[in-house]
């Protein structure tokens, strides 16, 4: 795994340029699984469901009436009260877990120089709980009676800058917004940044809190969503013939990216190195995905290109967390690029959904998907494609059905795929000095 590249099969060209080496140091979430990431693991590696039927609000007049969402979230616990009632929850969430990962990076930014920190989080809709409570106020009570937080609170990139004034970093500072594929962006971007030296560390993810009666029914008109309302915990079926769309969800997942130069001066654990990173369009549609997965493949291959420079083939991947959101044309779309990309290896390599269980945070998931990536090569167990019960013949890897599975797992790779034709991909290697 450590030779270098020689091949160029799969149209993976390699790069020999000296790259720096970049890792993860800290992690943090709040999904439908639990207040941290401890919580979201166990519960993934149980094959728990974080799905259940919407308590927010009445749903009863959509077809669907059941999501992901987080549970037990008390804003205080994280932040003054007075300002957590200022902030929509999106921002709220990415706040609480920016904490638990520095907390677990044991980052002492008081000790940092704020101009080598920065931050990246990605937001597929941003603050849409305070811009549609806004505009319900201008129409009841007039344009007068609108909160002035209402603009802080819904710009996606309000998350970046109130994690930037809540921990002084004065570093490069912005949101990725690419729809479903933003946390993976983010986190990709915020690996360039590191490589290319701009920071010695950046908090990078993504956050979204859009379980809100309008987003709802907005996706559900679209008949994008599944329809298991008796069922809401076996409603995701990732690569099962019975699939019948993706289930919306919330919460945040940040990380903490580093150069491994920095992170090793200051003694911090390292959980897994980020060795490529890859971005593409479908150009195809702006709700569908490219049915052969073009855009797709063309995402994997540069993530591969930029691995290579670290002396990896396509063969040295061992897991891939699959976008698998089960939808029709998704799974199978994505089955064949992993196909193409991959080749005869497609059939060794070990892939989940771990959608199954959490839902689709949207911008969130790319983030936390990465974040158990990072924990599969740390704990040599994959978390398993729940409700796989009957594998449609068109998917035909191995989605780990059912059943958490131990695995030696060394090199892995993070799909996401969004709205727009918005594709990221991106890659974590097991660290050694």
């Amino acid at each position: 795994m450590n030779a270098q590249v020689t091949d160029k099969s799969n149209g993976i060209e390699p790069n020999d340029a000296p790259r720096r080496r970049v890792v993860i140091t800290g992690v943090g979430a709040i999904t439908p699984l639990g207040l941290s990431v401890a919580e979201t693991w166990q519960g993934l590696l149980a094959g728990r469901s974080g799905i259940a039927s919407l308590t927010r609000f009445d749903a009863g007049s959509l077809r669907t009436t059941f999501a992901g969402e987080v549970k037990g979230f008390e804003p205080a616990n994280y932040m003054d009260r007075k300002e957590a009632r200022r902030l929509d929850l999106y921002i709220q969430y990415a706040l609480a877990a920016t904490k638990e990962a520095i907390a677990d990076a044991a980052l002492q930014l008081e000790n940092e120089d704020p101009a080598r920190i920065g931050a990246i989080v990605g937001s597929g809709i941003g603050g849409v709980q305070s811009t549609l409570e806004g505009h319900e106020t201008a129409q009841s009570k007039g344009l007068n009676k609108v909160s002035p937080f209402m603009i802080p609170n819904m710009l996606v990139d309000s998350a970046a800058g109130r994690i930037a004034i809540e921990h002084n970093l004065h570093g490069l500072n912005h949101a990725v917004v690419s729809a479903c594929a933003s946390g993976t962006a983010a986190t990709g971007e915020a690996y360039e940044v590191v490589l290319r030296g701009d920071a010695d560390v950046m908090i990078a993810g993504g956050s979204e809190a859009a379980l809100h009666p309008t987003m709802m029914a907005g996706f559900d008109v679209m008949g994008a969503l599944s329809r298991y309302n008796d069922d809401p915990a076996g409603a995701c079926r990732p690569f099962d013939t019975t699939r019948d769309g993706f289930v919306m969800s919330e919460g945040s997942a940040i990380l903490i990216v580093e150069s491994e130069e920095h992170a090793r001066a200051r003694g911090a654990h390292i959980y897994a190195e980020v060795i490529g990173y890859g971005s593409s369009n479908d150009a195809y549609h702006m709700a569908a995905p490219h049915q052969a997965g073009r855009g797709a493949v063309d995402a994997m291959r540069m993530a591969l290109r930029k691995a290579g420079a670290n002396g990896v083939t396509p063969n040295a991947i061992d897991y891939i967390n699959a976008h698998g959101t089960a939808t029709r044309y998704n799974d199978i779309g994505e089955t064949m690029a992993i196909k193409q990309v991959l080749g005869e290896h497609a059939y060794n390599v070990k892939i989940s959904s771990t959608k199954s269980m959490l839902g689709h945070l949207l911008a969130g998931a790319g983030a936390i998907e990465a974040i158990v990536c990072a924990k599969v090569i740390e704990n040599g167990i994959i978390p398993p494609t729940i409700n796989l019960n009957d594998q449609d013949p068109d998917c035909d890897l191995n989605y780990t059905p059912l059943v958490a599975r131990p695995a030696d797992v060394a090199v892995t790779l993070s799909n996401s795929f969004g709205f727009g034709g918005h594709n990221a991909c991106i890659m974590l290697r097991r660290y050694a000095a």
